[in-house]
């Protein structure tokens, strides 16, 4: 890649890129979208496919995605109530744009380690 393919990008693209690969990269996040892309609907499939995170933060997290337009939430008013979540078109959208970096992840698994 040259330097001219990226000229054209000011530093307010910068900073906007900046905060979507925060969200992206945000611990747990992709993960959860992850989760969402293989099917999961309902909290309990969530954290099932989610190893190691925590009902509190599984909560919080998805409140962020679902404020972010990532997952949205359906709450069907049955006794008792049942609520599933699923990906919007934007997180669609992210979990296809992420593929190129799980890709790279692999590639370069010998460098990297698990945090």
């Amino acid at each position: 890649m040259s330097d001219a393919e990226f000229a054209h990008i000011d530093d307010e693209e910068c900073r906007r890129f900046q905060v979507s690969a925060e969200l992206a990269g945000r611990k747990w996040n992709a993960a959860i979208l992850l989760a969402g892309a293989r099917g999961a609907r309902r909290f309990s499939e969530y954290r099932a496919l989610v190893s190691g995170i925590s009902d509190r933060m599984l909560t919080a997290r998805i409140k962020e995605l679902e404020a972010e337009g990532l997952i949205a939430r359906d709450v069907q008013p049955t006794t008792p109530v049942s609520i599933a979540y699923e990906l919007t078109a934007s997180g669609r959208q992210l979990i296809s744009l992420l593929h190129p970096l799980v890709n790279w992840s692999k590639a370069r698994a010998e460098r990297t380690e698990l945090r």
